[in-house]
């Protein structure tokens, strides 16, 4: 147990690189116990970090403020470490297929600046087989060090629930693999550090990479199957989530519910197994069409508004439309991915005036990725209809009675759409609402 020895005396220095929704967590819990430099090349994020301010929301400004993270933009502060944590994204590329530049990326700096008798853990997702056959060669190249001899690679899943502060990375069970026995111990020793729920011990690298493809490919597809569910109810005048209300009186029932499928896991990993698999010749029949499913529900979304505003007697070239949420999901200000995003699209593509008001959103990436302006709530007046797509607290707030100042005071026919199923149906009813919920 040498690294995880010299570490613990703070012989050696331990470093996150990326410190996003997955690295910030990572490296002030590891700088409660070990010395931590926490890397990333945005230097406003790194500024924002050594001001004391957690613009993730995952830790909270005073967990950062009190932290003792070395926070750096400087490659050279990697040589001061041994034990590196990757954990920048990888998204997926229009075409649906792997983006690996940011984890290639990563490599390459991180192989710039690497020393002999360092350990490298990559977090972030990818496909079996990326770690050893695509980073290794990467770290290789660029370090002049032979990976087993010089240096050991593993490979740890992140498993992170953005916005959850109940599951949140200490109470989460952690998959950790090594490239041999004792990388795996070593690593083992350095995570069980911080993760009072434990480890779990994968039997190689390329399981515990398959592990994380495939939990989120199965949420994906059980919320493919609900999703589809709910669009054959819609046709048969059924109420979905009265559905599952009665289902879930079964003792096995698991209770998924309908719903947007974005984000930088369960909307992404599901394409990461599809194109390895595809490259090896197999050609995956659910993951393929859960993923379509799930694609396409803001289009299924975006014609039940139509349909309302047709219905409420709304003139729909002229509806003003308000979308509160544009997050991937709730109480998370991260906007990567959305499916939210999606309906706004669509809505201003048939030429309907929508205004997206989301005060969880990180503001300056919604603008910077996709063009949209957030308004502010009390500014919303005059409306036809609220799409509540994204089911943050502070909107669960909302009631009938106070919803009318967004409607000009009036709530005849107004009509309000509840993706995500936040409300009391018949309170909205009951209050002359003309209410939809997937």
């Amino acid at each position: 147990m040498k690294i995880y020895n010299d570490l613990i005396e703070t012989k050696r220095n331990l470093s996150v690189i990326g410190l996003g929704y997955v690295g910030m967590p990572l490296a002030v819990a590891f700088a409660n116990k070990l010395n931590v430099i926490g890397f990333d090349t945005n230097q406003s994020k790194i500024d924002l970090y050594k001001s004391g301010i957690d613009p993730t929301g995952e830790v909270g400004n005073e967990a950062v403020k009190n932290a003792s993270v070395s926070f750096t933009t400087d490659e050279k502060d990697l040589r001061n470490a041994n034990f590196h944590i990757v954990a920048v994204p990888t998204p997926i590329n229009h075409d649906k297929t792997p983006n690996l530049a940011p984890v290639e990326q990563a490599s390459t700096l991180l192989g710039r600046n690497l020393t002999k008798g360092s350990y490298v853990v990559f977090e972030s997702t990818v496909y079996p087989g990326v770690t050893e056959d695509i980073c290794v060669p990467i770290l290789e190249k660029e370090s002049g060090l032979k990976c087993g001899t010089d240096f050991k690679v593993g490979y740890s899943p992140e498993r992170i629930n953005p916005g959850d502060k109940v599951n949140t990375l200490e109470k989460i069970v952690k998959i950790v693999s090594g490239m041999d026995t004792e990388s795996l111990e070593e690593i083992s020793a350095v995570y069980e550090l911080v993760i009072s729920a434990g480890v779990h011990k994968a039997s190689s690298i390329k399981v515990a990479e398959a592990a994380k493809v495939m939990e989120n490919s199965q949420r994906d597809i059980n919320i493919a199957f609900v999703n589809e569910m709910a669009m054959a109810f819609e046709k048969m005048g059924i109420d979905t989530l009265d559905v599952i209300s009665a289902m879930n009186t079964k003792w096995n029932a698991l209770g998924f519910r309908p719903g947007l499928v974005g984000g930088h896991c369960i909307g992404v990993d599901p394409y990461y197994f599809i194109y390895e698999a595809e490259k090896l010749g197999f050609h995956s029949q659910i993951i393929t069409a859960g993923r379509k499913i799930n694609d396409g529900m803001s289009e299924f979304v975006v014609d039940a508004v139509i349909k309302k505003l047709i219905l409420a007697k709304k003139t729909v070239a002229t509806a003003k439309v308000a979308m509160f949420g544009i997050t991937f999901k709730e109480n998370c200000p991260d906007p990567r991915n959305s499916k939210a995003v999606d309906i706004v699209t669509l809505l201003r593509e048939y030429g309907i005036e929508t205004i997206v008001v989301d005060p969880v959103a990180d503001r300056e990436d919604v603008l910077n990725e996709y063009g949209i302006t957030i308004s502010e709530t009390d500014d919303m007046k005059n409306l036809d209809c609220i799409i509540f797509a994204v089911a943050h607290d502070i909107f669960a707030e909302i009631t009938p009675q106070s919803a009318k100042r967004f409607f000009g005071g009036q709530n005849d026919n107004n009509v309000v759409i509840d993706v995500k199923g936040m409300f009391d149906k018949t309170d909205f009813e009951e209050n002359g609402y003309s209410y939809w919920r997937l």
